[in-house]
């Protein structure tokens, strides 16, 4: 018996050794376990920053239908309605999550998990506001007295998360400008559907949401970020002319285009694009707790 384990270990060992048992594993770990994503905008800032390059831990919420990548073609079928192989538990909230967009499925958003089936979600004056579906006893046992106010004869929470968690921020400039769409500041109230999950960015005034296009299916869920493998920060020249004259600090500048070069000439433009992307060395290796600790 020993013998026969021990043969079937070294097979196994020299076909994981080999191409096809490299593209084999790989294909089976992107399929079922994790997936890489990029973070596309700036919705999730300050937690998740564009140009984050994440690992997504897909067996977090179930394990979902297994897709081509970039052509996001499912390769099985989906047996149990949901859009998953396994089904899993759902997202509690306050986590954050990785799902495709309703209504386009081939793209991914992230964003965090403000509200569940059977949740209140409004926002008032700015703020958001959720009543739990688990009643008014698990809202007083659960969150503090200064932050439950009454609404209908219903108790609310307000900013269930902010506290929490760091990265939430909301534009108070653009705020004062009025620039911002209606929905920032008065939406809802609305329940949520069972078995659905409203997302909302953390930079709340900038995030393209569930306030907009409605809650996320569970057949939709793909994960949750496991950690940042890579993190670069793409910095236009017309951004780091306004930082630098905002700071009234030119160092960063010079050291890219020389003392004696122009700062604000077609040559240290040029120079500048060259090294537009800076790398965020402190980020990389966190997962999700570890980059709330830099803020």
């Amino acid at each position: 018996m020993k013998e026969k384990v021990r043969r079937y270990l070294t097979k196994l060992y020299r076909f994981s050794n080999s191409w096809v048992g490299t593209i084999v594993i790989v294909l089976l770990a992107i399929f079922f376990f994790a997936q890489a994503f990029v973070i596309p905008s700036g919705s999730m800032k300050n937690t998740l920053h564009e140009g984050d390059f994440l690992i997504v831990k897909k067996f977090s919420y179930g394990i979902p239908i297994p897709r081509i990548p970039f052509l996001e073609v499912a390769i099985l079928p989906d047996f149990n309605g949901n859009g998953h192989l396994f089904s899993g538990e759902g997202p509690k909230r306050g986590d954050i999550v990785v799902f495709r967009y309703p209504k386009e499925p081939k793209v991914h958003y992230v964003k965090r998990c403000v509200g569940v089936g059977g949740d209140g979600v409004m926002v008032r004056d700015g703020a958001l506001y959720i009543k739990p579906h688990e009643g008014t006893e698990y809202t007083t046992q659960n969150y503090p007295a200064d932050r439950i106010f009454s609404f209908g004869n219903e108790l609310w929470v307000k900013e269930p998360f902010k506290n929490e968690h760091r990265g939430v921020r909301y534009d108070e400039k653009a705020r004062a400008s009025g620039g911002l769409h209606i929905l920032t500041k008065e939406f809802g109230p609305i329940t949520v559907r069972e078995g659905s999950y409203f997302m909302m960015g953390d930079n709340r005034d900038h995030s393209n949401d569930s306030r907009f296009w409605g809650s996320v299916p569970y057949e939709y869920i793909v994960g949750t970020p496991w950690f940042v493998y890579f993190s670069c920060e793409p910095r236009s020249y017309d951004e780091m002319i306004g930082n630098q004259m905002a700071l009234n600090n030119n160092e960063e500048l010079a050291a890219v285009c020389g003392e004696d070069t122009d700062l604000f000439g077609a040559e240290c433009r040029t120079k500048w694009e060259r090294h537009r992307y800076k790398v965020r060395w402190n980020r990389i290796g966190r997962g999700v707790e570890g980059l709330e600790e830099l803020l």
